[in-house]
């Protein structure tokens, strides 16, 4: 097989992340704006490690490593999504192992994701893969460029 994974690290890449990246986050009208938002997010740790099969991106994540007072050194998974043609065939899994090995190289001591409270497959899926509920994310919308 020709499949693997592998750290995004061209715009070429980045582009061909994009239609897997759009099923997750359907707000993402174009593939320039996509791009544009990732290379600007890059600059404050984002990356995005894709799997490849038959060179064609099939699933995803987006993560960076971080520190807070609340955990230390940790890494932060802002997306994790598997195309809808390749669903339950193992794909996140294997992102999430191969993040979790990172993320012990890196000395982070802990991987943390946030899914929505109505997704209930996907907990199921986290909680399968040994990941548990620690804590409850509150937020609100702000005024987007109020002077």
């Amino acid at each position: 097989m020709s499949e693997k994974l592998r750290d995004v690290e061209t715009e070429e890449q980045l582009r061909a992340c994009y239609p897997v990246m759009k099923q997750l986050r359907p707000h993402l009208e174009t593939e320039d704006d996509f791009v544009a938002r990732v290379t600007r997010m890059g600059q404050q740790g984002y990356r995005i490690l894709a799997a490849w099969d038959e060179g064609e991106v099939v699933a995803l994540a987006g993560y960076r490593l971080e520190e807070n007072l609340v955990y230390g050194k940790f890494m932060y998974v802002d997306d994790l999504v598997a195309g809808e043609k390749t669903r339950g065939r193992g794909w996140g899994a294997r992102l999430l192992e191969h993040l979790t090995v990172y993320a012990e190289q890196a000395a982070c001591v802990k991987l943390v994701l946030d899914t929505g409270m109505a997704n209930a497959l996907a907990q199921r899926f986290y909680f399968r893969q040994g990941l548990l509920t620690g804590a409850m994310r509150f937020g609100k919308f702000l005024k987007a460029g109020a002077a």
